[in-house]
């Protein structure tokens, strides 16, 4: 039985990495990704309860809606109301193209 010499394994582990660096990369830039756009819903989150809170205190929509904007560029905002409470809804682009929304309501203050 010949004997295997170590020259025969030369250059296995440079091919089996550069086999597995772009599967790799791919995997960390997609939980980069996904860990960016929860980030993102969570700061539109927190601009939806602001703008919602803001309007119900008697503020105009155009501060709300600025305030939005500032906290989560190019968020638009729509209002509604349900009973007594006035609700916000804001929509922002993410980087993958995709919308996502977030809502919020607040006690409209007897208006």
């Amino acid at each position: 039985m010949p004997c295997r010499s170590p020259a025969d394994d030369r250059g296995s582990v440079t091919a089996e990495f550069a086999v597995t660096l772009p599967a790799v990369v791919l995997v960390l830039a997609a939980c980069l990704t996904g860990m960016q756009v929860v980030g993102q819903q969570l700061r539109l989150a927190d601009a939806a309860a602001h703008a919602a809170r803001s309007l119900a205190r008697g503020e105009s929509a155009d501060v709300a809606a600025a305030r939005a904007a500032r906290e989560v560029p190019g968020a638009t905002i729509t209002q509604r109301t349900e009973g007594d409470l006035l609700c916000v809804d804001l929509r922002a682009p993410t980087a993958l193209g995709l919308t996502i929304t977030a809502a919020s309501c607040a006690l409209s203050g007897g208006r």
